[in-house]
């Protein structure tokens, strides 16, 4: 597994924009497909993007496509969320996965970055 690292919350305001950063440790990212999860208070953990190995598979939620991208560079060991035009709706707690194959779930997760976003 890998260890990872999440940055970059913090409290905006509606229409602003944050960048995730979640760096792995390791020599094996590559080989891992990584996704942003999140999760609000009382509710259930919500899928929010994924990025194969190569970056070539790209998965979004209907919730957040055309406001957010995520990305890779494997040279860094870093995985990014871009949010753009934050909603109060996408305050939750943020977490970095990974899963080094596609028959697993993800099971290596990070500790969470908190992204508040007030009207």
């Amino acid at each position: 597994q890998v260890q990872l690292v999440e940055s970059g919350g913090g409290l905006v305001q509606a229409g602003d924009s944050l960048r995730l950063s979640c760096a792995a440790s390791g020599r094996t990212f590559s080989r891992y497909d990584m996704g942003w999860f999140r999760q609000a208070p009382g509710k259930e953990r919500e899928r929010v993007a994924t990025i194969s190995k190569t970056g070539d598979n790209i998965y979004y939620a209907d919730s957040v496509k055309g406001r957010f991208t995520i990305s890779r560079d494997n040279a860094k060991n870093t995985v990014y969320l871009q949010m753009n035009n934050l909603k109060p709706e996408d305050t939750a707690v943020y977490y970095c996965a990974g899963r080094s194959s596609t028959l697993l779930g993800y099971n290596s997760w990070g500790q969470g970055t908190q992204v508040t976003v007030s009207s």
